[in-house]
């Protein structure tokens, strides 16, 4: 039976955006933790963040990944801190395929842009705080069972490169 696909990494690597394209190329089903908490709570992920503060968010997030893994195999977009919360990557092992997404902090400063819906890039220069959490969680994101360097790729060469691990490693 094939397993579930965690993409994960930084704000900006594309894990929205490749994982409806790679599930579309699977046959699959595909969900965002981060939408599903948003619809789940009706808050946006921001306001979480400063009414609730980001441990709350965390356990939310946490949850709602541990419900998607409960239902059929799908490709699921983590948020980019979810990696780095001790134990969420050791829980999923043997149980998905987790594919870190990685890119230079000036890619995905790029891509980010201005955004002001990103709690966690809010206060700094975004390549600047990008590079923080980088440094910060680069340790949790190489515990993933394989990383797609997607820095200069398209979101469709991105979702075919996870269609590819997901036939050669997750049982797709």
């Amino acid at each position: 039976m094939p397993r579930p696909v965690i993409l994960i990494g930084l704000p900006g690597a594309g894990k929205t955006t490749v994982a409806p394209l790679a599930a579309e190329l699977l046959d699959a089903p595909w969900c965002d933790i981060d939408q599903r908490i948003v619809a789940s709570t009706g808050q946006s992920v921001a306001e979480l963040f400063s009414q609730h503060g980001e441990p709350h968010f965390r356990q939310l997030e946490h949850r709602e990944l541990l419900r998607a893994l409960d239902e059929p195999p799908q490709v699921i977009a983590v948020g980019a801190g979810w990696a780095a919360q001790d134990g969420n990557l050791a829980a999923v092992t043997g149980r998905a395929l987790s594919l870190y997404l990685s890119l230079t902090p000036a890619e995905a400063a790029i891509r980010v842009g201005a955004a002001t819906d990103r709690p966690m890039l809010l206060g700094a220069a975004p390549e600047q705080r990008i590079a923080e959490l980088l440094a910060a969680r680069t340790h949790w994101y190489r515990l993933a069972d394989l990383e797609i360097d997607v820095g200069r790729s398209t979101p469709d060469a991105v979702a075919a490169g996870i269609v590819t691990a997901a036939r050669q490693y997750g049982g797709w």
